[in-house]
């Protein structure tokens, strides 16, 4: 026969101990893995900065959403990597042209020239973040669906033509 109670006391029992005590916790390496909150600000803003330049576009490069998404994307890149790292990646030498491009075009969406404006800042944009195409194609192959298509022998050829990857000799 069954004493009342003692399914109540057998979840309490197990959960206590199942729970670690606070003096055997050792300290977890994961918290150096996340983003901090500003850099999770940052990530968001790029992605809505990134949110409305494509809606601007959409909308027949709509001057306003323009002008707030290359705003929101260069505060989220700011915030995202740090004002000074920000500030050496656009002022390093070999990328001064993208730069002056990147901002030239900023400035032409803001004047509401939007069409020349957006065609110059994308010209800068590739110079600026072109480095970075390959390893973004090498991820984007390791997703389930996408790398399956991504991987097929024509799209391979051209994306990576495109990206400038470079060939394995083996």
């Amino acid at each position: 026969m069954r004493r009342a109670g003692t399914h109540r006391e057998a979840p309490a029992a197990a959960q206590r101990a199942l729970s670690p005590s606070s003096s055997t916790t050792a300290p977890s390496p994961l918290p150096s893995m996340w983003l901090t909150d500003q850099q999770k600000i940052g990530a968001a803003l790029v992605s809505f900065g990134s949110l409305f330049l494509v809606l601007g576009i959409i909308l027949f490069f709509d001057a306003a959403l323009l002008a707030l998404g290359n705003v929101l994307f260069t505060a989220g890149i700011t915030l995202l990597i740090g004002p000074q790292k920000t500030f050496y990646f656009f002022a390093r030498k070999q990328k001064l042209r993208g730069t002056l491009c990147f901002f030239a075009g900023m400035l032409l969406v803001f004047a509401r020239w939007t069409f020349i404006g957006m065609l110059v800042e994308i010209f800068g944009f590739l110079n600026l973040f072109g480095d970075f195409f390959p390893v973004i194609l090498n991820f984007l192959r390791q997703l389930p669906i996408i790398g399956d298509v991504l991987s097929l022998p024509v799209v391979r050829n051209v994306l990576d033509k495109l990206a400038g990857a470079r060939q394995s000799a083996v």
